[in-house]
């Protein structure tokens, strides 16, 4: 993608700078960051930049991507400050984030590889991580120790810059999967960066990540989305779609998500969801045997269990 020029709206900035109390310039890993680059800026990146941007942590923010009409919208919304093509992000970032659907990694990878700079630090907002790092390791190679694989535990159903929000990331984890390839400075720099966005930092290897967000994340929506298609086949799903009301709401929302970004993660992280989807056949077969049965016993302990679960994990939420 070329290099765009666009001038401002006239409107107000809805992401102006508003400078907070950054650490000590003494240490290096907490400085203000010269460029920031964004590589898709979408809800995920978008945030990111707005974020950045309003705890004056970045001097400057460039965006890149595939769609030039999005980044310009980006630009225009005060997201970023300029449009570049992904080899123009590498060769002016000192701080990078891929913000785009997994699938598309190994592409930019590749692109960026010739053009880094030294010292610059390279990180991702990807839902899946193991391969991730697997194809960080064949695309930039001596490099890969520029990349810190990371993942923050936040989004929408929203999709676009225009569903960009400052405080997406305030008070929510990122999971951060330091390489053994990786300093110290690169992961407390990544570290930092997603702090100054809110959020709160957890370190995980890259395999127990991806289990775990199979468990939480992946496999949900995998059953919001074929629920969904369980509706629409239904023989009364006009009826059924026009009777839906808060729980139908609330259980669907997520079917939504971006196609793209969720054939990808699933794509990914096969193997691990493969897993997880038998289990839970297991657990749904003995629940039709309970209801099979008549067993009101046995099903009455199958929802109080879950009850109790979930209103402990909702008392517990940090």
């Amino acid at each position: 993608m070329s290099q765009a020029s666009h001038s401002q709206p006239s409107h107000v900035n809805a992401f102006q700078s508003t400078q907070v109390n950054l650490p000590n310039k003494g240490d290096p890993s907490a400085d203000c960051i010269d460029t920031v680059a964004i590589i898709g800026v979408g809800l995920i990146g978008g945030s990111f930049a707005a974020a950045i941007r309003q705890a004056g942590a970045a001097k400057r923010i460039i965006g890149a991507g595939r769609r030039h009409e999005v980044l310009v919208e980006a630009k225009d919304l005060g997201l970023i400050d300029e449009v570049v093509s992904i080899e123009q992000a590498a060769a002016q970032a000192d701080f990078i984030l891929l913000a785009t659907p997994v699938g598309s990694y190994e592409a930019i990878f590749k692109v960026m590889a010739p053009h880094l700079l030294p010292h610059a630090v390279i990180t991702d907002g990807g839902s899946t991580k193991k391969n991730v790092v697997e194809i960080a390791r064949a695309a930039l190679g001596e490099r890969v120790g520029q990349f810190v694989p990371a993942h923050p535990i936040a989004g929408s159903h929203l999709m676009g810059p225009t569903a960009a929000k400052a405080d997406l990331y305030a008070g929510r984890q990122v999971v951060v999967c330091p390489l053994p390839e990786n300093t110290a400075y690169a992961v407390e720099r990544v570290s930092y960066a997603w702090r100054v966005c809110g959020a709160l930092i957890r370190q995980l290897d890259p395999k127990k990540h991806d289990e775990i967000m199979a468990t939480i994340s992946h496999l949900p929506h995998w059953l919001a989305v074929v629920y969904m298609t369980h509706v629409l086949n239904d023989p009364n799903s006009h009826l059924d779609l026009a009777m839906a009301g808060t729980g139908f709401a609330d259980y669907t929302r997520i079917a939504q998500g971006s196609d793209e970004m969720w054939r990808d993660i699933m794509m990914q992280n096969r193997d691990v969801m493969l897993a997880q989807i038998k289990a839970y056949q297991v657990i749904l077969t003995d629940a039709q045997k309970a209801l099979e049965m008549g067993d009101e016993s046995v099903l009455q302990t199958f929802f109080q269990r879950a009850a109790i679960a979930r209103r402990e994990w909702e008392a517990n939420r940090t």
